[in-house]
């Protein structure tokens, strides 16, 4: 994976959202995640979203998928949220939710083509072992997100970025 040091502003985004941990997540017949993932593109949730960042009404652009509201590690409960980014968080759809993400910094991975989903579980295994050092700093736990964008449209050669926030 290549890494490298970012600070972003603020994020805004709209979508579904489930809370759920590592345990659940592990095991197929209790994972929320591949659940709301797939409900998602399903019904084309990212038609229902208003004030979307990016204008393309036919297709999801860059869809994230933001871990949140963590309990502890990233082996405690944490909120699941799978979106995308928006202009404004007014005019929320009732089925839908709203996540705002801080400004913070992150040590961006980029990882390798390969295809889903082991791409992203590998790259969180690698993440999971690695040192405060490895990562850029000590991480925060308070959200990280991967982004989903045109390098991720075939399913058996997907290139994504997942973001870590560190503390300052």
């Amino acid at each position: 994976m290549q890494k490298s040091s970012i600070n972003l502003g603020e994020i805004q985004l709209i979508g579904l959202k489930a809370r759920t941990n590592l345990a659940n997540e592990i095991n197929p017949l209790t994972s929320k995640i591949m659940q709301l993932v797939g409900q998602y593109f399903q019904e084309k949730i990212y038609l229902n979203i208003p004030n979307r960042q990016h204008k393309n009404v036919e297709t999801p652009n860059r869809t994230f998928c933001a871990y949140t509201e963590y309990a502890g590690d990233y082996t405690a409960d944490y909120t699941f949220f799978v979106g995308e980014e928006v202009t404004s968080l007014e005019s929320i759809p009732d089925s839908l939710s709203g996540l705002k993400i801080p400004a913070q910094h992150y040590t961006k991975f980029t990882t390798e083509p390969g295809p889903m989903p082991a791409s992203v579980i590998n790259a969180w295994q690698k993440i999971w072992l690695m040192s405060d050092n490895d990562l850029g700093g000590k991480r925060n736990y308070h959200t990280d997100f991967e982004i989903y964008d045109e390098r991720a449209m075939n399913p058996l050669n997907t290139i994504l970025d997942v973001y870590i926030g560190l503390q300052p």
